[in-house]
């Protein structure tokens, strides 16, 4: 289920929205400025948004299945984490409307997801949830990255 989540939040249901806005609806936006707005909006805004629902409900997913810590005093600090991504996910679903949003959230959220990667291949990769995580945060951020640079152009 994780694995699937990741899969459709992280890259299918973004890519799919960037070709429906540019294809089928005829946006005369660009390809960057789509893939910007809908990588921002599931990425950052709905992935983020339920990882920290997740957190702050169930912490022990996060700190059980994840990172294989069966000690119930670290719940108190996946919920923290989870209100950071709770924050990060609001700006991201935000930026759908205010447009001005969508670098600063990818600015926000990319740091997050470069940083995560580098967390997750600190610690060795993990198991497959952990590798999971580790690989998709290191694409997320270089698509996130990418966008920002050329916003900044």
């Amino acid at each position: 289920m994780y694995f699937a989540a990741v899969l459709l939040l992280l890259f299918v249901l973004p890519t799919a929205s960037v070709l429906a806005e540019k294809l089928v609806f005829q946006s005369a936006a660009g390809w960057m400025p789509l893939v910007g707005r809908w990588f921002v909006f599931w990425a950052v805004g709905v992935r983020l948004f339920m990882a920290g629902v997740m957190q702050v409900a169930r912490p022990d997913f996060t700190s059980q299945r994840i990172f294989e810590i069966k000690d119930p005093t670290v719940f108190g600090i996946v919920r923290e984490v989870g209100f950071g991504n709770l924050a990060m996910g609001t700006i991201g679903l935000a930026s759908l409307i205010y447009t001005g949003w969508v670098v600063p959230a990818a600015v926000a959220g990319g740091l997050y997801y470069g940083l995560a990667g580098v967390g997750h291949h600190v610690r060795g990769g993990g198991n497959f949830l952990e590798r999971t995580a580790m690989i998709s945060d290191y694409l997320i951020f270089a698509l996130l990255a990418a966008f920002v640079a050329w916003s900044l152009l």
